[in-house]
């Protein structure tokens, strides 16, 4: 059995990430001891339990894997939702969205709800289109990108940015622009032939078993049922034009 690298891991979380699954695998004899951090292994017939991003999951994975539940986190957000903050600097003057019309975009992946398939929609929405697109390879690169004046603006997963508020300094010189729509939060999945009420039940005792400041740490709650056709609703958004993969 595989059981992988969960989708909010970063140095200041993995000792609650560890504890998590340890807490997980009491229901498990054969789970293995430690998390898989290499390699998602999303479709591998051993799989256990992952997390992906929605739109993997409703673009290529759906179809091979099983929906298990989905996170409920500390955000201000309708439960098993999650949205994106849109960054720009600090000092930058522009006020509305719209003046970021011609901007240069930095985006964590192609393959991102948070951070391409958000602010994609909310650029459709409000009729504007980007001048350069930078795909930076992480949230925390892409902020780091606007941070530092090589992009213009950012759509960072709202859990992602605020564990980077608590943890990285140069989001002193970041504000929040606006918020996108909330869309279903970031799944648990699992092999097709697994128990999926067992793997309900071993996260549900895992979470309540977690400390209050593990909770806090991985901006955690609980988990909730959000329906596949749910998932499968949102729009597929296109590769983005102008696509970059150099900061210069």
């Amino acid at each position: 059995m595989i059981t992988t690298l969960p989708m909010y891991d970063r140095p200041e979380t993995r000792a609650a990430n560890d504890r998590f699954y340890s807490l997980f695998r009491r229901h498990f004899s054969n789970a293995p001891e430690n998390l898989n951090r290499d390699n998602p292994h999303w479709l591998a017939p051993n799989l256990l339990l992952s997390q992906t991003c929605s739109l993997p999951y409703r673009a290529a994975l759906h179809t091979d894997v099983n929906l298990v539940a989905t996170p409920v986190h500390a955000i201000d957000c309708p439960a098993g939702l999650y949205f994106s903050a849109v960054v720009v600097r600090k000092d930058d003057p522009r006020l509305d969205f719209l003046a970021f019309a011609n901007s240069d975009l930095a985006i964590n992946s192609r393959l991102s709800q948070s951070g391409w398939a958000a602010i994609d929609q909310l650029a459709r929405d409000t009729k504007i289109t980007f001048k350069t697109i930078t795909e930076t390879g992480s949230h925390q690169a892409s902020a780091q990108a606007v941070a530092d004046g090589h992009c213009d603006i950012a759509a960072i997963d709202v859990v992602t940015w605020t564990m980077m508020k608590r943890w990285d300094g140069f989001t002193q010189n970041l504000r929040v622009l606006t918020e996108t729509q909330p869309t279903p939060a970031l799944p648990y999945i699992t092999s097709i032939p697994n128990d999926i009420k067992l793997l309900q039940l071993a996260l549900m005792d895992a979470i309540d078993a977690l400390s209050p400041d593990d909770k806090d740490v991985l901006c955690l709650e609980g988990i909730v049922e959000v329906s596949a056709l749910h998932y499968l609703s949102q729009p597929i958004p296109p590769a983005p034009a102008c696509l970059s993969s150099e900061i210069t």
